[in-house]
């Protein structure tokens, strides 16, 4: 009687298997093509940080994020070793609220134009202004931020460290007493390094953003240092006798019998970021071990094992301008420290560049250059926009050009510090296209007279809201560049780099152009609270149904005619329906499903019953619906 029991039991658990199993099969819709990606999780070549492929990113530009304590506002001697190297004329720290373009008095008194002035400009952001604000990103539903350079540097974007060690005094309570601190310091030798006020603000930071349960990633910027740098000050000095000549990529000494002079490589031939030396395996040992030493540093500061008070990441700037095995290296010194550590690399090329970076053995994903790209061809261009069916032949592609796990993990983003801002791309959809990388960056931006520098109107910020509804529904980890979710704008760097906009400061109607002339109208800069509460309610759906963030993907209707496009996102029994229509019309869609009863319209808040194994429903213009199984709520 007992075995029998244990038999039947054991066929009823088949019989309820295979029940189950049924109602996972795939949507289908007579005469659609479809495509398919599964994420396998019980896959043992998951090297992909399993809280990577379940975030919201947030990148912050510290300088402009939040200035939370003016005390600690950067001088006009700190800005010395910056382009454009002028730090004897007026200068002030920039009004947080003023109009972007508009030269302060200041400013006029140099004589030069807005481009100049531009990057003189400081206007005090700061880590105590980060920490003021993780409530505001922790209820739009942010689950992982990505920093800037945050360590010692005199530029207004820190990428010409003058240190990796230390935080940036500025950034800090108390400037002139850790710049003594430091002062003390062997650089090249970790035993001598102390912890700043800088450095313990930042960690407070680190401690904070984890009280909240979300992570925290910080920029590494190894492929170059700063004019600033104490190993490139001290060969500057010492020439050939400097103890760090071999660190820097240097052409030629300073030589009176010779007749030579000092020249080194700068990145892409700028002169304020010197570049570390590399031979075939990457940095060469001396910059390599002090890259590894600041590695464990921000990763484990209590040197304890314990990597719970560290950073959980790190995003590798120009990472495809540093050689792989120096990448392969750092891995393992990386994940020794911290087995769930995450690495993101800045590398703006087609897949089969890309692809090497992303076996197991260097990084866990990209920043999504070609996700931006796919996105800026269907829902921006509409002279050149590709069709429905070709926009899901490009995903398609980008999702199956790497492993599976890192197509949950790349950084699916539309804007950041070096693209110009999501509103002002839509606005200039179709003067260049944005594929073209290197020949038309400069085409995007202020400086160009036929870039348009104005706000958004409503048609263009529903495309907006289009996109987040897309973004945060497909495959792959959403990004948000800071204020997109506020409707902010700006062309290229400089112009993506404005103050953030918050809605406790009144802010200067935007009314200067570039050249000083007038606009006809002004341009009313403030929070858009409509727009962030679009992106806070689409965060937290994806937040809250793993189907939105693990779940496998499928194609179920790719309407070129009427430009819908709908796919399916399932993760276990849970399923949802995600139908987008990208034309300028509504939609009436009828799609055939196996689902007996009926769906929810998690974004709109209706509910649509099925009807002859049918569903039915309209999409309004430049809108989306996502529908979620009734019985999964």
């Amino acid at each position: 009687m007992k075995i029998y029991f244990i038999n039947s039991r054991y066929i009823f658990l088949l019989l309820l298997f295979s029940f189950l199993n049924l109602f996972s099969q795939t949507y289908s819709k007579e005469g659609s093509g479809m495509n398919s990606f599964n994420l396998k999780n019980e896959n043992k070549n998951d090297f992909v940080p399993e809280w990577a492929k379940t975030v919201v990113w947030y990148q912050i530009f510290p300088e402009r994020f939040r200035n939370g304590d003016t005390s600690n506002d950067p001088a006009i001697e700190t800005i010395k070793g910056s382009w454009p190297h002028d730090n004897t004329s007026p200068w002030q720290v920039h009004p947080w609220t003023s109009d972007w373009y508009k030269l302060q008095a200041s400013e006029l008194q140099n004589g030069k134009d807005i481009w100049f002035n531009l990057q003189r400009r400081r206007y005090g952001g700061d880590i105590q202004g980060i920490i003021d604000k993780l409530d505001y990103l922790q209820e739009l539903g942010i689950g992982a931020i990505y920093l800037n350079p945050v360590f010692e540097a005199p530029s207004l974007h820190k990428y010409d460290g003058a240190t990796y060690h230390h935080i940036d005094p500025n950034f800090g309570p108390d400037p002139d007493g850790d710049r003594k601190m430091i002062a003390k310091e062997i650089p090249d030798d970790p035993s001598t390094w102390v912890w700043t006020s800088a450095d313990k603000l930042f960690l407070k930071l680190v401690e904070e953003v984890h009280k909240r349960n979300m992570r925290i990633i910080i920029d590494g910027v190894f492929n170059h240092m700063g004019l600033n740098s104490w190993a490139f000050k001290d060969v500057v000095e010492k020439q050939q006798n400097s103890k760090y000549k071999d660190w820097f990529s240097i052409k030629s000494w300073d030589d009176p019998v010779k007749g030579t002079k000092f020249e080194y490589e700068g990145w892409f031939g700028v002169r304020e970021l010197p570049e570390l030396r590399e031979d075939e395996s990457g940095i060469v040992d001396g910059p390599k071990k002090y890259i590894f030493d600041i590695t464990k540093r921000w990763m484990d500061p209590n040197n304890d094992g314990d990597p719970s008070d560290g950073i959980d990441g790190w995003r590798l700037d120009v990472a495809f301008c540093v050689e792989h095995q120096f990448w392969k290296d750092w891995r393992k010194h990386v994940k020794s420290i911290n087995p769930d550590a995450y690495l993101t690399a800045e590398i703006v090329d087609p897949i089969d560049i890309i692809k090497p970076y992303l076996e197991g053995d260097e990084f866990d994903a990209v920043m999504n250059y070609n996700y931006l790209m796919t996105c800026s061809e269907y829902f921006f261009d509409e002279k050149t926009r590709i069709k429905t069916s070709e926009f899901d032949s490009l995903l398609k592609e980008l999702r199956e050009a790497f492993p599976e796990c890192v197509s949950y993990a790349q950084q699916n983003l539309n804007g950041s510090h070096d693209t110009q801002r999501l509103a002002s791309h839509i606005v200039n959809r179709d003067l260049a296209k944005i594929r073209n990388w290197s020949e038309t960056f400069d085409l995007w931006k202020g400086s160009n007279p036929n870039y348009d520098t104005r706000k958004p109107n409503d048609e263009e910020v529903q495309i907006i809201k289009l996109l987040a509804i897309f973004q945060m529904t497909y495959l792959g980890a959403p990004y948000i560049y800071y204020g997109d979710e506020a409707g902010m704008w700006g062309g290229n760097d400089p112009d993506c780099r404005k103050p953030m906009v918050w809605d406790d400061l009144i802010y200067e109607d935007e009314i200067t152009l570039p050249d000083q002339t007038k606009k006809p109208q002004p341009d009313k800069v403030e929070f858009n609270h409509d727009l962030f509460n679009h992106f806070k309610k689409l965060i937290h759906i994806r937040n809250k149904y793993e189907a939105l963030q693990l779940g496998d993907f499928q194609t179920l209707l790719t309407d070129d005619k009427n430009e819908v496009y709908i796919f399916l996102r399932s993760y276990g029994r849970k399923k949802i329906i995600v139908a987008l229509n990208n034309g300028i019309r509504p939609a009436n869609v009828k799609l055939k499903v196996e689902h007996k009863e009926y769906y929810s319209d998690l974004l709109n808040k209706q509910n649509f019953e099925v009807m002859s194994e049918k569903i039915a429903f309209e999409i309004p213009a430049k809108w989306g619906r996502i529908l979620l199984e009734d019985y999964y709520k």
